[in-house]
């Protein structure tokens, strides 16, 4: 069992609480208000699990500049208002960011029972 900090636990209920409304606000037609709390919830959030100098040097690495770009500057386009594009610069950051991360979660999604197996068909598992 992996022990939490009372900071990491706050940060992990501000990033649930982020993703939640950012999946709201999508679902009610892209909400500008929705949208604009999920972001920052969601940052905020990430700040307080990691701490903010990790998340500094994560966000602000040399090769991670141009996804970093497109993530804040979707955020910034949701908080002006343009909520669509803004989502869409957002995700092509976030997958640009977070890319290195993909196959370790594919990893553990295959030891997952139902989800392993279906990640483990010929046609989905890409070949070794």
């Amino acid at each position: 069992m992996i022990s939490l900090t009372d900071s990491q636990k706050i940060g992990m209920g501000l990033t649930g609480f982020g993703v939640f409304f950012l999946f709201f606000g999508m679902i009610l037609f892209f909400d500008k208000a929705l949208l604009a709390i999920g972001n920052i919830l969601f940052v905020a959030g990430l700040s307080f699990v990691i701490g903010l100098e990790r998340t500094f040097r994560f966000f602000f690495q040399k090769h991670k500049i141009k996804a970093t770009s497109f993530f804040l500057g979707g955020v910034l386009v949701v908080l002006i208002g343009w909520p669509i594009i803004g989502v869409v610069l957002e995700i092509y950051g976030f997958f640009l960011l977070f890319r290195g991360f993909f196959p370790v979660i594919v990893g553990f999604i295959r030891r997952i029972p139902v989800l392993g197996s279906i990640l483990n068909l010929p046609f989905i598992s890409a070949p070794s």
